[in-house]
């Protein structure tokens, strides 16, 4: 039912005019590639065609602003698997926002959502864990309450469209214990 291919589509059909920004299946990492010499757009890399590795690094370019999205990667430090209690908070601070996206779209699409805490071969407790996923609850919240920026919205909508959702960005959709 849910297939990267039309998470491709969908996405770039909403900005891939505009943004000059298409959405491709990578190989192993996700990579952001800002269009330079070499390309002549920009390029949202996820991981294996994995369609929540797409909807996760399409999270990070919705709320990339126009400096970042001129970036490798949007400018962000990636510590692999494995990360020290320093390296993880860090890491789970820089999520929040992603997440919170992840989880509206994959509302929106009518996917299973999975929290990633990345980090299976390093040092974090159950606390941090819970911390992380009111965080990323809380910042739900946040965007119900206030809204979405124009292309978070678009995509949204699109989703809810294309997967014949009706999804409605209220706070009543979402449970911390579904997490």
């Amino acid at each position: 039912m849910h297939q990267y291919e039309d998470l491709i589509q969908i996405f770039n059909d909403c900005f891939f005019e505009k943004y000059n920004t298409k959405l491709v299946k990578g190989l192993d990492e996700p990579l952001y590639l800002p269009e330079d010499d070499i390309r002549q757009h920009n390029e949202i890399h996820f991981a294996h065609g994995y369609f929540s590795s797409a909807l996760h690094e399409s999270s990070h370019w919705l709320i990339a602003g126009e400096k970042r999205r001129k970036l490798v990667d949007f400018g962000y430090w990636y510590a692999p698997d494995g990360r020290t209690t320093e390296q993880q908070e860090l890491f789970q601070s820089v999520e929040v926002k992603p997440q919170a996206i992840e989880w509206i779209l994959s509302k929106a699409a009518g996917y299973h959502f999975r929290l990633s805490i990345d980090n299976l071969n390093g040092h974090e407790s159950e606390t941090d864990t819970n911390v992380f996923k009111n965080n990323v609850y809380q910042q739900v919240k946040t965007y119900c309450e206030q809204g979405l920026s124009t292309r978070a919205e678009c995509l949204r909508q699109a989703l809810c469209h294309f997967y014949g959702t009706n999804f409605h960005l209220s706070i009543q959709n979402f449970d911390v214990e579904s997490l």
